[in-house]
């Protein structure tokens, strides 16, 4: 862990008033409520004014309980709510509303000082002709303060939340004493014109996206997980009232023209203009102040994450509390483009947009947390549940959509993007998320429901239990494995290392390891298994007994043919072992030159037909459904399926040749029926195949003392073929179905 951030997590020193209520109240009370709120109810009417601060508060609320929950369930460090959303979603979601909240923060600074510009020029009209001029002023003395250090800017807010307190006590005084019934009726319909209810959320909702300018600050709170919870809600909670009296007094204040052409409607109303004007400088300038805190802050996490390598250089701290200097630099210059580009108007749908999706990220976070039972989640805040979480997220992105959905469908493709960008990536975070613990949850359910399901022969599917050995000794055993089980089945690479447990522990580790690495490097659909047995015979009855988890229980087991005739009791026993267990054997034979060449590709595919000879349903079943699997991939696709069948006599020809048609028919498999009258079948079979993809073959398990008989007919019949498979069906599943 870097120096810095340790210095900073001794050097946390604000509790929840200053850390997060303070300012919380101060970016919520600013530049919108004292410029923007007389047009919203001008627009709107007093009733929908009401119902669009409630909304917004109802969804910024929502968010807070989400907010408030995270927080309580994780020790948090510095970036706020990008810092909560990766460690619960995960770096991809994390990382794609990292560089979105940001931005949003860095933009907020150039709406709030933008917002003071107005008021400033309002006051001293002198100055209408050099308002870029003050505002970059305005946005480089932000910049000073910030720079200089968080300690010092929030003690300046105390002295603008004073102020603030002293302009609203003004506003209440002036707006009692001229309040006018006839005007608060007049202002109760909506006269929209050009706008509409959404366009008026969009253009308030900024006003109310402040409560994460404490969360902003997690890094230099001394209790974080306390302090969150209460200052926020806290802060929602107290603004909301002030909203909702100031949209009560202002309407009946104020005709309707005032509020809808005048910015500075509160100014007129109050008893003492001049702290109204103090209060918008205050509060606008407070809110810059804020954002300009948080949004490096957030930056500085995003970068020690190590997300993006080039960003690397943004993470570095500054001092005992670690302050970052280097994205305080950028959140300027970004601040400063927007100045120089945009307006007021333009820039509130822009951050409407941007805060909507970081909340309903925030809210899906805590949402998937809970809704996944997820045993680490174990928040302390208690007023809470999954469905408020979930009201939140779906409110966030509806509203999206209402307000302007090509920005909503842009936004949302945007965060795609990066997300996609991050998950290609494959950035290794050293955290854990709830993706796994989904996913986890959703098998769970699938799992029991399956185990509650009665089993169909017609549902089969190969689960094979390939014993491959330590992979690399049998890649193309592995490979042939996973073309059998692509998209369709389930494969696992086992492998049987003979030994005692206790002395073979870190080997059998080793070796897990390994056949992991070897899955990956293969890009093979596969699961690992390593079991350590006293013999090769009682590996291969544990891990056929025993691996699998319910339903999933391994109905094939693969393995590669012996080649030395000694070993053949050996090799019958295990045969019998594994028939006897009700699952299904396929033996892999590979004798040809290409196939025994280490050096070349096990992917290759050999040219020439899938060679199926069939004796019987018995085992033809399987043989039949294991050569149209094998088909299904695109590299086998070309290879023709060839349905073969010796006969001793040309009189049954066709008759047989109908019966094989009619198999093809009703299984639907597409086969070229070939029968072959001769008595000499181990020779028909070398010389019908000898230029065969695969030749498939079947056999019967042998019975004890009969093994060498056995090995020897089946290498007859093999011969010098390259590739051969041998299948034995122990039932469980059905061709024509």
């Amino acid at each position: 862990m870097p120096k810095n951030r340790d210095s900073r997590s001794s050097a946390r020193r604000f509790g929840t008033f200053g850390g997060v209520f303070t300012p919380c109240t101060l970016t919520i009370l600013g530049v919108i409520m004292f410029l923007r709120l007389g047009q919203v109810i001008g627009h709107s009417g007093v009733w929908l004014a009401a119902a669009i601060v409630l909304a917004a508060a109802g969804i910024t609320m929502l968010t807070s309980l989400s907010l408030s929950a995270i927080a309580t369930n994780t020790r948090v460090q510095g970036g706020g709510a990008y810092y909560l959303i990766s460690r619960s979603l995960g770096v991809e979601f994390g990382g794609a509303i990292g560089i979105v909240f940001y931005l949003a923060q860095a933009i907020a600074v150039s709406l709030y000082l933008i917002g003071f510009t107005e008021a400033l020029v309002d006051t001293f009209p002198i100055l209408a002709d050099r308002f870029t001029t003050v505002a970059t002023l305005v946005n480089a003395a932000a910049f000073l303060c910030v720079f200089i250090g968080a300690g010092w800017t929030i003690r300046v807010q105390y002295g603008i939340l004073a102020l603030l307190g002293l302009a609203l006590a003004s506003f209440y005084v002036g707006a009692g004493l001229s309040f006018r019934m006839e005007w608060f009726q007049a202002n109760t319909e909506p006269q929209f014109g050009n706008e509409s209810f959404f366009t008026m959320f969009a253009l308030f909702f900024p006003a109310v996206t402040g409560i994460m300018a404490g969360a902003n600050m997690s890094g230099d709170l001394r209790d974080p997980a306390r302090s969150i919870p209460q200052g926020t809600l806290a802060a929602v909670g107290m603004t909301t009232l002030i909203y909702l009296s100031l949209a009560f007094l202002l309407a009946g204040s104020c005709p309707r023209g005032e509020l809808i052409g005048n910015t500075l409607a509160l100014k007129e109303t109050s008893w003492a203009p001049v702290l109204i004007t103090a209060g918008v400088f205050a509060a606008t300038l407070s809110s810059g102040l804020g954002s300009m805190m948080g949004a490096p802050r957030i930056l500085q996490a995003f970068a020690r994450d190590d997300v993006f390598p080039w960003l690397r250089f943004l993470g570095a701290g500054s001092g005992a509390s670690s302050e970052p200097r280097r994205a305080i630099v950028l959140t300027f210059l970004i601040s400063q483009a927007c100045i120089l580009l945009g307006d007021l108007n333009a820039i509130a749908p822009i951050l409407t947009m941007a805060f909507m999706l970081t909340y309903a990220t925030l809210n899906l976070a805590s949402f998937l947390e809970s809704i996944t039972a997820n045993p680490s989640y174990r928040p302390t805040f208690r007023y809470y549940h999954w469905s408020l979480s979930l009201l939140g997220a779906i409110a966030c992105v509806a509203v999206m959509f209402l307000i302007q959905p090509v920005m909503a469908a842009v936004s949302i493709a945007g965060v795609i993007g990066i997300y996609q960008l991050i998950g290609y990536r494959e950035i290794q975070s050293n955290w854990g998320d709830l993706t796994s613990g989904a996913i986890l949850q959703r098998i769970r359910q699938n799992l029991l429901r399956l185990e509650m399901e009665r089993y169909h022969p017609k549902n089969w599917r190969p689960i094979i239990l390939a014993l491959s050995g330590s992979a690399w000794s049998r890649t193309r055993l592995a490979v042939f494995a996973n073309w059998l089980t692509g998209r369709r089945g389930i494969l696992t690479l086992a492998q049987v290392i003979e030994g005692e447990t206790e002395e073979l522990l870190e080997r059998r580790a080793a070796q897990q390891a390994l056949l992991r690495k070897f899955i990956v490097e293969q890009e093979l659909e596969a699961f690992p298994a390593v079991v350590v047995a006293p013999s090769l015979s009682e590996g291969i009855e544990a891990l056929v007994q025993c691996h699998g988890l319910g339903a999933l229980w391994p109905n094939t087991v693969l393995l590669g043919w012996l080649s030395d005739p000694e070993r053949v009791e050996s090799l019958g026993a295990t045969l019998r072992l594994i028939a006897g267990l009700k699952r299904s054997v396929l033996a892999m034979r590979l004798c040809g030159p290409e196939e025994l060449d280490e050096d070349s590709d096990p992917w290759e595919v050999p040219f020439g037909s899938i060679d199926v000879w069939w004796r019987g349903m018995k085992n033809g079943d399987l043989m039949l459904m294991l050569a149209h699997l094998l088909q299904q991939n695109p590299a086998w696709r070309t290879r023709p399926i060839r349905l073969l069948r010796v006969i001793g006599s040309e009189a049954g020809r066709e008759e047989v040749l109908r019966n094989m048609a009619h198999i093809a028919n009703t299984s639907r498999i597409q086969v070229d029926p070939v029968v072959i009258v001769s008595e000499d079948i181990a020779g028909t079979i070398q010389q019908t195949s000898q230029y065969a993809a695969l030749v498939i073959l079947g056999f019967e398990p042998p019975i004890p003392g009969k093994e060498l008989v056995f090995y020897e007919v089946m290498e007859r019949f093999a011969g010098n073929l390259p590739r051969v498979l041998m299948v034995y069906n122990a039932g469980g599943m059905l061709l024509e179905s």
